[in-house]
């Protein structure tokens, strides 16, 4: 993430899924919450770790581009819905991909830079 900053904002998207409601304290010191609901946080479904926007210059105004870069380890795979979230922002015109180092997410943004 911070490999990144230097282009523009970018931001950690944390999605996933928890419980809400009432809670209270059980004498063993636990929490039993009442009327549980589901809470779903961040995104849609696939989006990525990383999101914001990078900063591009064109005929001197500034402007933002949508930036989603989906963090993995060397053997980390996609799904099928990460893969998806990345090809729609790249056909909307935005920046996307996979990275597996800082280097890469570099890569990702300094191509649609260069372009």
């Amino acid at each position: 993430m911070l490999a990144v900053t230097k282009f523009g904002r970018i931001f950690r998207n944390n999605v996933g899924r928890t419980w809400a409601g009432a809670s209270k304290r059980t004498k063993d010191g636990g929490i039993y919450i009442e009327k549980p609901r589901p809470f779903h946080s961040g995104l849609c479904k696939g989006s990525s770790d990383l999101i914001g926007w990078v900063t591009i210059e064109i005929d001197g105004r500034r402007f933002a581009v949508f930036t989603a870069i989906e963090v993995k380890t060397e053997t980390g795979k996609a799904t099928p819905e990460q893969i998806k979230f990345i090809e729609t922002v790249k056909e909307a015109g935005g920046i996307a991909g996979i990275c597996r180092s800082a280097e890469d997410a570099q890569t990702i943004i300094e191509k649609f830079i260069n372009k």
